[in-house]
């Protein structure tokens, strides 16, 4: 049986798992970083995106009742209250993103009627049931590995590329809001995401199961890249 791994090499291997899949890697976010996307086609990833991400401070606040660590509470509530804002309703994680998606030409109603619309994609809606799945149903280290460390961890290192690539097509830092706090923010969700796994993953199996969470919710972020990536091309042939 494999031994329980001491804190280091246990972050070592969290941080390991995320990389074989990592979100930057994907050939749409290559195009991206590489300024090969237009506004519009972006706007279709926010729309996507936003639907991925609305009802996160619903399942973080799910996962902030099971904990029953102290500090782990703590912790979460500091990023809940960071999604929601309460103090600054419109600096709320969804709403900078229907912000985004004005500078990218879209409407309000594009991002909150499109499931309406039929315009969400399958890809989409499993990664949005991936997360409450983990916040549900999983143990608590697999949550924690698996949104905090595989998903917030990607952050800080993703979305620099995007704003580069979007200060070159005019857009400012007021429209790429959304991006900047997730760049400053998700370091230390990432840190955190690490210790919380450490706490409640406490026998090898867990461990295993931790970094098994990793693996999978960097795929399906991958897959629902996928989804976007084969959309756009597919709306290119048809043009």
């Amino acid at each position: 049986m494999t031994a329980l791994m001491n804190q280091q090499d246990f972050f070592d291997a969290l941080e390991k798992a995320r990389a074989p899949v990592h979100s930057g890697g994907h050939p749409f976010s290559r195009a991206w970083a590489n300024g090969e996307l237009s506004l519009k086609q972006i706007g279709f990833w926010a729309v996507q995106h936003f639907y991925y991400i609305d009802p996160i401070p619903q399942q973080f606040g799910m996962f902030f009742c099971r904990l029953d660590d102290l500090e782990a509470r703590q912790h979460m509530l500091e990023n809940l209250r960071g999604e929601e804002n309460p103090a600054y309703p419109e600096k709320r994680h969804p709403n900078l993103l229907v912000k985004f998606g004005r500078a990218c030409g879209l409407k309000d109603e594009d991002f909150h009627r499109a499931e309406l619309n039929g315009a969400i994609l399958p890809s989409t809606r499993a990664m949005r049931s991936w997360i409450w799945e983990m916040v549900n149903v999983r143990h608590l280290a697999e949550a924690a590995a698996g949104i905090m460390v595989a998903l917030e961890g990607q952050l800080p290192t993703l979305y620099p590329k995007y704003v580069d690539a979007m200060t070159k097509m005019g857009l400012s830092d007021d429209d790429m809001e959304f991006f900047h706090v997730h760049i400053v923010g998700d370091v230390e969700h990432a840190d955190i995401g690490l210790r919380i796994t450490h706490h409640y993953a406490n026998t090898p199996e867990l461990q295993q199961k931790a970094l098994a969470a990793v693996r999978a919710s960097t795929e399906m972020r991958w897959r629902m890249l996928d989804g976007i990536n084969d959309a756009i091309v597919m709306r290119k042939a048809a043009e």
